[in-house]
C-alpha cells in the first residue's frame, strides 16, 4: 500500500474543506482524482504531497505515519514524490538551468546531473529547447518541460494538479502520451486531478470523485461511467451537473 489516509479533515480558519475517512493508493496505478470546483481536489493532492499538514487525521505513506515524522524525515519521504502544478513557475533562465536547478539542491553533481538532465529533454522531446529561455516557450512547451524536471527526479510518485488545462488539443494529446510513457517505462504511480472526464478515461486505472470535500466514490474508471455508485456521481459524469 503506497497511501492510506484516515479519518483525514484539513481547515482553512477553522472551516473544512475536505474530510477523508478512509482512502487507499496503490503503487503503480493512475489515478484520476475528478469533481467539481471547490472539493477538495488540489487539498488532497497537497496533502499527498505533505506540503500541507491535516488539521486531523492520519496519513499514512508506505507504512509510515507521516505525522510523527521529523522535519528531516519529511524531506526524505517527499523527495520520493515531484508535483507538477497548473500554472508552472519558470526561472528566467534557460530550459537546461531549469530542469538541473533542483538536482543541484539535492546535491547531484557533474557528470550524472548533466546526464540526467539530457535523458530528461529527451524523453519529453525538448531536446532542441535545452538553450531557449525557458519564460519565451508556450504553455505546451512549459509543461513538457516541468515533466522533464519530474523525470530527472526519477521519483516514485507524480502528483499532477489539472497539468493540461488551457493547452490546445494537440499539446493534452503529447502531454497525455508523456504521462502514461512515464508510468509505464518507469511504474511511477501518477495522481492526476482533472476535470476533464475524457482524459481521465483515457489514461486512469481508477477515479476519484470528491464532492464538496467528501470522498463520494474511488472505482476503477469503467465503473465510474457506467455505474456509478451515487446519484451526484451519475450527475457529475453526465454533465448535468454545473462546475
Amino acid at each position: 500500500m503506497l497511501f492510506e489516509l484516515n479519518d483525514v479533515i484539513k481547515e482553512y480558519d477553522g472551516v473544512p474543506v475536505l474530510h477523508i475517512e478512509n482512502l487507499q493508493f496503490e503503487e503503480n496505478k493512475i489515478y484520476a482524482i475528478m469533481g467539481p470546483n471547490g472539493s477538495g481536489k488540489s487539498t488532497l493532492l497537497k496533502l499527498l504531497n505533505l506540503l500541507e499538514k491535516p488539521s486531523h487525521g492520519q496519513i499514512i505513506f508506505q507504512g509510515f505515519d507521516t505525522g510523527k515524522a521529523g522535519d528531516s524525515m519529511l524531506l526524505r519521504l517527499r523527495r520520493q514524490m515531484c508535483m507538477v502544478f497548473q500554472h508552472t513557475y519558470m526561472f528566467n533562465a534557460s530550459v537546461y538551468q531549469n530542469v538541473s536547478y533542483g538536482l543541484r539542491l539535492r546535491g547531484i553533481k557533474c557528470p550524472e546531473l548533466q546526464t540526467r538532465v539530457k535523458e530528461a529533454l529527451s524523453f519529453v522531446g525538448m531536446s532542441d529547447f535545452s538553450g531557449r529561455n525557458a519564460l519565451k516557450l508556450s504553455g505546451g512547451e512549459t509543461q513538457r518541460v516541468a515533466l522533464a524536471r519530474a523525470v530527472a527526479f526519477r521519483p516514485q510518485i507524480l502528483l499532477l494538479d489539472e497539468p493540461t488545462a488551457n493547452l490546445d488539443p494537440d499539446s493534452v494529446a503529447l502531454i497525455e502520451r508523456l504521462v502514461q510513457r512515464i508510468h509505464e517505462t518507469t511504474h511511477t504511480t501518477v495522481l492526476i486531478v482533472t476535470h476533464n472526464l475524457f482524459q481521465a478515461k483515457r489514461l486512469a486505472d481508477e477515479a476519484i470523485f470528491l464532492y464538496e470535500g467528501n470522498l463520494i466514490e474511488k472505482t476503477p474508471v469503467p465503473q465510474i461511467f457506467t455505474e456509478p455508485q451515487s446519484e451526484v456521481t451519475r450527475r457529475f459524469v453526465s454533465g448535468t451537473m454545473v462546475y
